[in-house]
């Protein structure tokens, strides 16, 4: 079979008395995503880009923001879960990339752990795994530190 390739898309208010965690990785700051599960940004993203990769649907469908199941789970079953639906349609993840918009805290302390997880969730090898993170330079939601977004790319075989 071919390679195919789908992307990504996710966002989040970000809000008081939630971890952060990006790329199933917990990083120290006062506020984090605003969601049903964990709210992680990276995570979601690249659930959607290999769902999509494989014609699969989105993450709505597969785990529903109304469904109680879901309710605070971390998004590591996500990814585990659409790996096992690729495996079923014939399919691999072959690689991703990624880059997170957020304008603090810094992230360059932690991309190195947040390729690490990744690929171990994902079951690839680390240079299959690219990661960014990227500010949105003071402007909009995310500049002005309401918000975190992420868009992804996968390619699946």
């Amino acid at each position: 079979m071919s390679s195919r390739v789908g992307i990504g898309y996710d966002c989040h208010r970000l809000v008081e008395g939630r971890p952060l965690i990006i790329a199933l990785t917990r990083v120290p700051f006062e506020r984090g995503p605003e969601g049903h599960s964990d709210g992680d940004v990276v995570a979601h993203a690249l659930t959607d880009a290999l769902l999509g990769a494989a014609a699969l649907g989105d993450i709505g469908r597969h785990f529903p923001n109304n469904d109680p199941r879901w309710k605070g789970a971390d998004s590591r079953v996500f990814l585990e879960h659409t790996i096992h639906l690729l495996s079923e349609a014939g399919y691999r993840p072959l690689n991703v990339d990624a880059v997170v918009i957020l304008e603090t805290p810094k992230l360059s302390p932690y991309i190195d752990s947040m390729r690490a997880a990744l690929a171990a969730a994902l079951r690839l090898p680390l240079e299959a795994v690219s990661l960014k993170a990227k500010t949105a330079e003071g402007m909009g939601p995310v500049g002005e530190g309401q918000s975190i977004e992420c868009h992804a790319v996968a390619t699946v075989g």
